[in-house]
């Protein structure tokens, strides 16, 4: 079966869906932020099929956030590490995490964030890095891109008018 391919989206997040691909990948990417790098190391981490993880560690290749580099000649052997684009998606992994965290029981808990250097816990915020201001969906809208066309500011105005409380 053939995924959809959201790269011709206008919106961001589909597109940013589609560069990361599923589930398996978002956790191939939680490992490689954990220091894992080579095929064997996934595996052993995740339990994938083999065929799956080539799949994954390929796309992720393709689309950026990995680059695979050789380290060993005979048999030839690759480890994959995180471009910038892929270092990229570390809050995105974090707030998953968070979100996680916060919707199953406390007992369930085998990791929480901390601290690389003092191993305090950590708590995740999203935050508008221009005023320090936490983001929530009450204060936080989508405004149109340069790439918007029509039926983009058409929803958006429909979207304002809905926030302010003013019949469309």
């Amino acid at each position: 079966m053939r995924r959809t391919s959201f790269s011709d989206f206008k919106c961001p997040a589909a597109r940013a869906l589609d560069s990361v691909g599923d589930w398996w990948s978002m956790l191939i990417l939680r490992d490689a932020f954990q220091g894992l790098s080579r095929f064997d190391e996934f595996q052993k981490s995740l339990g994938v099929a083999p065929n799956i993880l080539t799949r994954r560690l390929k796309h992720l290749t393709e689309k950026g956030l990995f680059e695979r580099r050789l380290y060993h000649q005979r048999p030839a052997r690759y480890e994959y590490l995180l471009t910038e684009k892929g270092r990229d998606f570390f809050p995105v992994l974090m707030t998953l995490f968070s979100w996680g965290s916060r919707h199953i029981p406390a007992e369930d808990l085998a990791f929480l964030l901390g601290d690389a250097a003092s191993g305090r816990e950590r708590e995740t915020m999203l935050v508008d890095a221009r005023t320090g201001e936490q983001m929530t969906p009450e204060n936080t809208s989508l405004l149109a891109g340069p790439a918007a066309d029509d039926e983009v500011h058409e929803r958006i105005a429909r979207m304002r008018a809905w926030y302010l409380g003013i019949d469309a």
